[in-house]
């Protein structure tokens, strides 16, 4: 008599989340409240960048992962854009430059000194205009020093030399309509967008030309979203035609139908996927969520499989992601979010994390009034 096999064997089926103590949260901080589905936070091994409210323009606060506990409403902020700041990532090459876009139409590249801010910041080392309307999204090349792509309202994506300031691609007329989220493919040479018009497309920004398309990937006129995984597929979050959340999983070489597609419930909120390419693990947060889901992505049907939730009580306004090169691996963890109410990339590896009394988490969860990192770990005996 054979048994079948109930539970499929994963080394990460017992991943569990664990928000760090009170007292090493970052308190006190008033997370933007604008209608924007951006993480509003990026991480790095060295300090975590927030978007805040901003009267008269807009605002990003940046704390060193050390500075815990309530931050002082007069703490120096980087405040040189005219209005909101929609988006913020931190360079994978350098993690003292960040770059910001905002609905004045220019995205700026910053520079943070060694220990922090300590006053506030307000010229910009490289300030980047091309785009007509808001600029929403703004990711470093993986792979590639100083080369930022940013995208906005003009349906525009513009890949820029931040060293010289120029616009090296400027990509035109693949889009008819507003352009949901990028992400480049892990060497750097494609990115793939989830656009407004239900299409997910990948584009070779050398050529400007669309390799592939998947028109109608998710039904639901709600926001979706799209990343490149590291062996080249494509895992994407979006809504059906009933309005119930969906994951995704494509191969680029036949967009035909997907691989995998779950319904996972029928919330509102807008799913914020983080890939781990050593790991093969998808973080799926939701806008306005308490929780964060994750999911191992195989060779093997179904391709994508549940492992577990963290929940907590607090909903989230965003979340940052930290590379992984600034993780406590020596604890083995595989993850860490600050998350608050309101990151992303992966760098490449280097040869030893900064050492830091703060214990390191691979989610910033931010809240209405706070951000709390979260560390994942996987239990070993």
């Amino acid at each position: 008599m054979s048994f079948r096999k109930v539970v499929r064997q994963s080394k990460f089926r017992h991943v569990f989340g664990q928000p760090v103590k009170t007292e090493q949260c970052y308190d006190d901080i008033r997370v933007s409240r604008v209608t924007w589905d951006s993480t509003f936070c990026a991480v790095n091994p060295s300090f975590v960048a927030i978007i805040v409210e901003a009267s008269g323009g807009g605002a990003f606060l940046v704390l060193p992962l050390h500075k815990t506990g309530r931050i002082d409403k007069a703490y120096p902020t980087v405040c040189g854009h005219t209005g909101p700041v929609l988006d913020i990532d931190w360079c994978p090459h350098n993690d003292h430059v960040i770059a910001s876009g905002s609905e004045d139409c220019t995205v700026m590249v910053w520079q943070i000194p060694e220990n922090g801010l300590s006053q506030p910041v307000t010229e910009p080392v490289v300030v980047l205009e091309g785009h007509s309307k808001r600029v929403g999204i703004v990711t470093w090349h993986p792979t590639a020093r100083n080369v930022l792509l940013s995208a906005g309202c003009d349906n525009v994506v513009l890949i820029w030399n931040v060293g010289t300031a120029e616009e090296l691609y400027r990509l035109e007329g693949l889009h008819p309509d507003l352009i949901y989220s990028v992400s480049w493919s892990r060497d750097g040479s494609r990115f793939c967008t989830a656009c407004k018009d239900k299409s997910v497309r990948v584009i070779d920004p050398r050529r400007g030309t669309v390799v592939a398309e998947k028109e109608r990937a998710h039904e639901g006129a709600r926001p979706m979203r799209a990343i490149f995984l590291a062996d080249g597929k494509i895992f994407t979050t979006g809504f059906s035609r009933m309005s119930e959340r969906q994951l995704a999983l494509w191969d680029t070489e036949n967009l035909e139908e997907p691989m995998g597609l779950q319904e996972l419930d029928s919330s509102n909120g807008a799913l914020l996927p983080f890939y781990d390419p050593d790991t093969n693990v998808v973080y799926v947060c939701g806008k306005g969520d308490s929780s964060i889901r994750y999911f191992e992505i195989t060779e093997e049907p179904p391709y994508i499989h549940f492992l577990n939730t963290f929940t907590s009580k607090e909903p989230q306004r965003g979340m940052g992601w930290m590379p992984k090169r600034g993780l406590d691996v020596s604890k083995c963890e595989i993850a860490r979010w600050a998350w608050g109410r309101g990151g992303r990339g992966e760098g490449p590896l280097r040869p030893k994390p900064p050492v830091t009394p703060f214990p390191p988490g691979r989610f910033y969860k931010l809240h209405e009034r706070k951000c709390e990192p979260i560390i994942m770990t996987v239990p070993r005996k």
